[in-house]
């Protein structure tokens, strides 16, 4: 029965990775990505539900807008099958539970917001205010009030730090280090995890960093890389290990 479910998570996923990859790419430049329809990003003819089936209708159309016949970005895809592959790792992780609405909304976080920060180096405050908001609502659900307001806390510490990393990043490179949107992301990972955590969290997405950066510099001569998408990668490594301060211990003792 887990393999059944397993599919119909990953079938959901693909679902919500095309409407997340809409989010990403129209949210930053203000377009309605409720009630626009989809379309040909070259002939602009409106796409019908055949033309959106995640996937499939991009393998039946063999890459092919149906109208005009031109190349169709296969970003969507990718995301949709990205997508639904973490949907079905959360429910494997996760099973039914609190934790699992949890763990689909960072996955929806980091397509969203990925996309986002990748084509405009932007990550949007809507975003990180609704899922701000949803977190929190889950965490009274599960956890009662007084742990929600402890986490908002903790939310607060982390944002205060990645400020403090900012200013400093500014005085030593004497320009702008981080983007506003990262940190208010530090403040939305404080609503889930300890601020000690949080500071692992930075110090992954750092190390995952910096080969691309690197990699970027030489190959574009560009000195903007987008750092949302390496904290959403730490963050999710942390959940879904479940990894915590004592096991972080322990690690750092074996070596």
């Amino acid at each position: 029965m887990n393999v059944v479910y397993l599919i119909i998570f990953f079938i959901l996923g693909t679902v919500f990775g095309s409407f997340f990859t809409v989010i990403g790419l129209r949210l930053p430049n203000h377009e309605d990505f409720i009630k626009t329809r989809s379309h040909c990003d070259t002939c602009n003819h409106e796409l019908s539900l055949l033309d959106m089936i995640p996937v499939l209708s991009y393998l039946f159309l063999r890459g092919k807008c149906r109208y005009c016949h031109s190349e169709i970005n296969s970003l969507s895809t990718y995301m949709e099958i990205f997508t639904g592959i973490l949907f079905a790792l959360s429910f494997y992780v996760f099973g039914f539970s609190f934790e699992l609405l949890i763990a689909l909304g960072i996955v929806a976080m980091l397509i969203i917001i990925s996309i986002s920060d990748i084509s405009y180096f932007i990550i949007p405050d809507e975003v990180l205010i609704f899922f701000s908001i949803y977190f929190t609502i889950i965490n009274i659900i599960n956890y009662g009030i007084k742990s929600a307001l402890i986490s908002l806390g903790y939310g607060l510490i982390l944002f205060g730090f990645m400020f403090g990393i900012m200013l400093l990043g500014n005085l030593i490179f004497r320009k702008e280090s981080l983007g506003g949107g990262d940190i208010k992301l530090m403040f939305v990972f404080g609503l889930l995890i300890n601020p000690l955590l949080g500071l692992v969290v930075i110090f992954i997405a750092s190390i995952l960093a910096l080969p691309i950066s690197l990699i970027i510099l030489a190959l574009k001569k560009e000195n903007l890389v987008p750092f949302g998408p390496f904290l959403l990668i730490s963050f999710m490594f942390i959940y879904f290990t479940r990894l915590n301060l004592p096991i972080i211990i322990e690690i750092i003792k074996s070596f």
